[in-house]
C-alpha cells in the first residue's frame, strides 16, 4: 500500500541532516518528488545528488522555519517547484540543554519558534494549498515522547512537543472535512550523527537500560510509521500521534 507515494509531492522541513534528510530519502526512494527544506542549503543539494539514482526526486529548498512570511513565501516555492503538494513531514526542530532555571528568554524563543509556531505555519499554509487543490492530503507532524513525559534540562524542548502533539489534535479536528488528515509521529531515543558517540558510551548504555526493548531507536525503525501517516495505507487515520520509542511512554516509573 506504500507504493501509492509514487508521483506524491512533498516537503520535508528540518531535512538537512538527521530525521529529515533520511525521511527525505525514504521518501524519494518510494517514488515521491521530494522538496527538502531547512537552512543549510550546501547540505541540501549534496542529499539531492545522493538521491539522483532514486524512484522519486529531491530538489533542495532554503527555508527558515521562525517566521510565519518566510514560511509562506518557501511553501508557495516548494509548490511552484513540485506542482502542487499532497504531504508535509513538518520535521524542523532545535533543542537545547539547559537547567529551567538558567533558560533565557532567547533559548525558550528560538526553541517554540521553530518546534511550535514553525510547525504550526508551515501546517496552515500548507493546509490552504491543499484546501485550493481540493484533493486533501496528509500532514505529519515529528514530535517526541518528551511531548508526553518529560527529562531534566529541557523544559523548553519538552513544552514546545507537548504543544505540537496538542495541535495536531486540534488540526486534525478542524481539517478533517476537508480530507486533510494530520497526525504526530513521536521518535524515541533514536541514534543519529549527532549522538551516536554519546549512545556508544557509559551513559548512553545506561539510558538504553531504561527502555523497555533494551536499545536506542534506529532510523530505519521509523520508516513504517512514517510511510503509514503519509500515504493511503493510514487514510482513516487523523489526530493519532504514533510512538516509535521501543516501549520507553509505558515503561515504569
Amino acid at each position: 500500500m506504500f507504493e501509492d507515494l509514487k508521483g506524491k509531492r512533498v516537503l520535508v522541513t528540518g531535512a538537512s541532516s538527521g530525521l529529515g534528510a533520511h525521511f527525505a530519502r525514504l521518501l524519494a526512494g518510494k517514488g515521491a518528488h521530494v522538496v527538502a527544506a531547512a537552512r543549510r542549503t550546501e547540505r541540501l543539494e549534496e542529499l539531492a545528488r545522493e538521491c539522483e539514482s532514486l524512484r522519486g526526486k529531491v530538489l533542495p529548498l532554503a527555508l527558515d522555519v521562525s517566521s510565519a512570511k518566510v514560511i509562506e513565501a518557501g511553501i508557495a516555492e516548494a509548490v511552484r517547484l513540485l506542482g502542487g503538494l499532497d504531504v508535509l513531514v513538518n520535521n524542523a526542530g532545535v533543542g537545547e540543554t539547559e537547567a529551567a532555571l538558567s533558560v533565557s528568554e532567547a533559548q525558550w524563543d528560538s526553541q517554540i519558534d521553530v518546534n511550535l509556531k514553525g510547525c504550526f505555519f508551515a501546517a496552515q499554509a500548507a493546509a490552504k494549498l491543499m484546501v485550493e487543490q481540493d484533493s486533501g492530503g496528509a500532514i505529519v507532524n515529528i514530535a517526541s515522547i518528551l511531548g508526553e513525559r518529560v527529562a531534566g534540562k529541557v523544559a523548553p524542548y519538552a513544552i514546545s512537543k507537548a504543544g505540537l502533539i496538542q495541535m495536531t489534535k486540534a488540526l486534525a479536528l478542524e481539517w478533517a472535512r476537508y480530507k486533510i488528515r494530520v497526525n504526530a509521529l513521536a521518535p524515541g531515543y533514536i541514534v543519529t550523527d549527532i549522538n551516536r558517540a554519546f549512545f556508544a558510551g557509559e551513559a548512553g548504555e545506561a539510558l538504553k537500560k531504561r527502555i523497555p526493548m533494551r536499545r536506542a531507536g534506529e532510523l530505519d525503525d521509523l520508516d513504517g510509521p512514517l510511510l503509514l501517516l503519509c500515504s493511503e495505507a493510514g487514510r482513516y487515520m487523523t489526530g493519532a500521534v504514533v510512538a516509535v520509542d521501543g516501549g520507553h511512554l509505558v515503561s515504569g516509573l
